[in-house]
């Protein structure tokens, strides 16, 4: 399968390089960047020890030919343009990228009629099982427990809350029948008063370099339940984004995130 990185010499894009360099089944058909980056004309390869024969290079729509999937962890300006570009070339996309408000989402929608597109705040495996436990516990804990997101992140992420904390509030906000954008507090400060029951409250934490910690907090009386994710490495995302890849290889059109990848609906 052939494989385009956009943003290939970013953190998260070196690490798919090497994810897709390591990768029997798959092969680096081009590595994109923006036309101002100083790494044009370099082998994208040499970003991580291994050259490849690859030019970096700014050029999308000579890049994507015959190429099968582009995977995008870029920002959301950038992705809606690449995905422009794919939608042109018939090229499948899997999107990483987070910080998308609601048009984006929709011209993502729209794009899926005509390609195949793999759309999720977060690409890890184990995030993505933790989805599903949060639905289960959330039901269960519907009553008499007060729900927190808490995320910790390095300190070059722009957006806040993290899109895979907002996720989780989604998840919980859906299992509990309620409306995430109209019970979700995402800052206190001062004498805010008791704490309404019926919201979902979320902490941001910006430090270091901290890859992704995410932990929903369920807290009742005498007892908490917590449910954790934490990620050593950006490679759990970057193997997540490569069977995604596969699984929307052959097929013609359709929007889809993890849970369909993985089999959790």
């Amino acid at each position: 399968m052939k494989i385009a990185i956009a943003g290939s010499a970013g953190r998260m894009g070196q690490t798919l390089i090497e994810a897709v360099l390591k990768d029997a089944g798959m092969s680096l058909a081009a590595a994109l960047e923006q036309a101002d980056s100083a790494h044009i004309g370099r082998d994208a390869g040499e970003l991580v020890g291994a050259p490849c024969g690859v030019a970096i290079t700014a050029d999308f729509d000579a890049a994507l030919a015959g190429v099968d999937c582009l995977i995008d962890f870029t920002r959301p300006a950038g992705t809606l343009a690449h995905m422009a570009a794919c939608r042109r070339r018939g090229v499948a996309m899997v999107i990483g990228t987070t910080g998308m408000e609601v048009e984006h989402k929709l011209q993502i929608q729209d794009a899926s009629r005509d390609i195949p597109i793999v759309f999720a705040p977060n690409m890890a495996v184990g995030v993505n099982l933790v989805f599903k436990l949060l639905d289960t516990a959330a039901r269960v804990l519907s009553q008499g427990y007060d729900i927190e997101v808490v995320e910790a992140h390095h300190r070059h992420k722009v957006d806040a809350p993290s899109g895979t904390a907002l996720r989780m509030g989604e998840v919980v906000a859906e299992a509990l029948g309620r409306d995430l954008s109209k019970c979700a507090v995402y800052g206190r400060e001062g004498v805010t008063g008791e704490r309404d029951p019926s919201t979902i409250g979320f902490a941001t934490i910006r430090g270091g370099d901290i890859v992704g910690d995410h932990t929903v907090l369920f807290a009742g009386t005498g007892e908490r339940v917590e449910i954790t994710h934490k990620a050593a490495s950006r490679m759990p995302y970057a193997l997540g984004s490569l069977r995604a890849a596969r699984f929307i290889e052959g097929r013609k059109s359709g929007l889809y995130d993890m849970q369909d990848v993985l089999g959790l609906r």
